[in-house]
């Protein structure tokens, strides 16, 4: 089977499957044998790929890797041949995110290395207009980041310092999530190392 066809055999698919009503049984049988090791790729649709090849290249500093017959442009940030995939947005489709009225991915989110780099790209995005929505800690995981936009309104992350789980599985209680904003703020206002 070429690519074309596992492509249109994919789309398919998902159209027969945007037809159901339900897409899980109300219980689930049985015990699953799904255990991820990573968190692999994120793929989704943009209404110009070139302005999002320029975010994700000049922005978020990944590489770009291939690009397809189907024109997706893939990005990696790592060892793994991609982290990102752009799909071009079809003809008849509303280009613009409902944010407010529609079931929606929230947000996609990296690790990056300390508060030093955060300062440097919040500086970066702000000097660029780019829409910060959130910046400083929240709460579960108390990591400390920054949310914001790209190109077609889709919102991602950056963070460091999230909390490690060990192998007893106990976690930090809330009492001591200190959730902050702005993002100096978080800073200056670090949780426990241990708890």
């Amino acid at each position: 089977m070429n690519v074309h066809a596992i492509h249109d055999a994919t789309a398919t698919r998902r159209d027969e499957a945007a037809d159901r009503d339900q897409f899980h049984p109300a219980a689930y049988a049985g015990t699953s044998p799904i255990k991820v090791n990573k968190l692999g790729h994120f793929v989704y649709e943009v209404t110009d790929v070139e302005r999002t090849v320029k975010f994700w290249t000049e922005v978020m500093g990944f590489q770009e890797t291939d690009r397809n017959q189907k024109g997706m442009v893939f990005f990696r940030c790592g060892a793994d041949h991609h982290a990102i995939g752009l799909k071009p947005m079809k003809e008849g489709k509303t280009p613009k995110r409902d944010m407010k009225n529609t079931l929606q991915m929230e947000h996609l989110a990296f690790e990056v290395d300390d508060v030093e780099l955060l300062k440097k790209a919040k500086a970066y995005l702000k000097s660029n207009g780019i829409p910060i929505v959130f910046e400083g800690r929240k709460g579960a995981g108390c990591n400390i980041s920054i949310n914001f936009l790209d190109p077609d309104g889709y919102e991602f992350e950056i963070y460091c310092e999230m909390d490690q789980v060990g192998a007893d599985g106990r976690l930090r209680p809330q009492s001591m999530f200190k959730p902050r904003d702005p993002l100096e703020d978080a800073i200056e206002n670090p949780v426990e190392p241990k708890w």
